[in-house]
């Protein structure tokens, strides 16, 4: 019989998955998402759900590190809950509330991937759009989000534009959302850092060693949703007056290193912000 000319169609599938297997991966090769945790059951279980999915479109392996801070709710049981049923998500605890910055820094200890994303359990980021990082990423060490519109009480948004000033100024920063729960870093410079701050100054000691490091960074805008469900902490008096106790420590560690001339930028009490 003279063949027809048309490749059988089992032939046509075969050809169609070997091609669809050489096509190169643009996802990240892993990831680590680190998502930190005080009092979030409300949050925790979404939080990680819609992690796993983000991470799957991003990343060829990833894994879910949670980190619980101590909660007093029932966060650490349905986060291991959730570990129960998937491999990929692993639970570290701290048996007491030692802050966000010691959560993020266990955190980055506890990842296994070649990056990691750092974020927060409020459900107040699409997740979804960490997608959109991962062409920057290659070109840059770290990619700082910044919140397009803050959904957040104005004198919240406030208190935040005069911290981003302040911070910017005494770091000799130009990002412009320091505190953005949306940061993607290779995990070879964040664990480079020698990160200290256990509070809210972590963010902004984040991106200011990262620079000094020789990092090079992006920027990437990022969509903030309002948060339904849970506490914030940022505006406590406590975490705030923290916040500036590690500012002022950790300016002069940076102007203690060998080489540095010391900077003459004086904070201002934190009656002025």
């Amino acid at each position: 019989m003279r063949p027809s000319g048309r490749e059988p169609a089992l032939g046509r599938r075969l050809r169609i998955v070997a091609d669809a297997c050489a096509m190169p991966d643009e996802r990240l090769t892993s990831l680590s998402v680190v998502l930190p945790c005080h009092d979030e059951e409300e949050n925790v279980a979404a939080a990680i759900r819609e992690a796993a999915r983000a991470a799957a479109a991003t990343a060829a392996a990833f894994e879910i590190v949670v980190v619980d801070d101590g909660s007093a709710d029932a966060t650490r049981a349905i986060a291991a809950a959730a570990a129960s049923r998937d491999l990929r998500v692993r639970i570290v605890h701290h048996d007491d509330n030692r802050g966000y910055g010691a959560a993020l820094r266990t955190g980055i200890a506890a990842a296994r991937s070649e990056w990691i994303l750092l974020t927060d359990a409020d459900l107040q980021f699409d997740l979804s759009e960490l997608e959109r990082f991962v062409e920057p990423a290659r070109r840059h060490d770290l990619v700082v989000g910044y919140r397009l519109a803050r959904m957040d009480p104005l004198m919240r948004r406030v208190n935040a534009y005069a911290w981003n000033r302040l911070v910017g100024r005494v770091f000799d920063l130009d990002v412009r959302d320091v505190d953005c729960a949306f940061k993607l870093i290779r995990a070879d410079l964040a664990r480079r850092l020698r990160l200290t701050a256990d509070g809210a100054m972590i963010s902004t000691e984040l991106v200011a060693r990262s620079r000094l490091a020789g990092a090079s960074i992006a920027e990437f805008g990022v969509h903030h949703r309002p948060r339904v469900a849970g506490r914030q902490s940022g505006a406590d008096p406590a975490v705030v007056l923290g916040a500036f106790r590690e500012l002022h420590r950790i300016r002069g560690e940076l102007d203690a290193r060998p080489g540095r001339a010391p900077s003459t930028t004086e904070p201002p009490h934190p009656a002025a912000t």
